[in-house]
């Protein structure tokens, strides 16, 4: 009985977490490729590590975003709206950033 309800319990969670990555295809995409222009950056020369930092920051700040709102198993579209501005924001900051005038040593 109680090995029913574990792998019960353990398939639910199981769908959950598949639910949860494939609501935010786009989200998701677009994350990895922030963190690669940040790795990008760090590895030039054109963001110091105090910069690095300072975006990973913001990069994980949008990511618990997307974790909240996708924890009841559906990011809805107002929820998906507001993590796309988060996105846009840092992705400016990300571009600032790498441009201007300090470099790393």
């Amino acid at each position: 009985m109680k090995l029913i309800l574990v792998t019960a319990l353990a398939a639910a969670f199981a769908v959950s977490a598949l639910a949860q990555t494939q609501s935010t295809p786009r989200i998701e995409k677009r994350e990895q490729n922030q963190e690669r222009r940040i790795e990008q950056g760090e590895k030039s020369g054109a963001l110091n590590e105090r910069e690095a930092a300072r975006l990973e920051r913001g990069q994980a700040r949008v990511q618990k975003m997307e974790d909240k709102a996708a924890a009841d198993g559906k990011v809805s579209a107002k929820e998906r709206v507001r993590i796309e501005r988060a996105q846009d924001k840092q992705s400016r900051r990300i571009y600032r950033q790498k441009h201007d005038a300090q470099r790393a040593k």
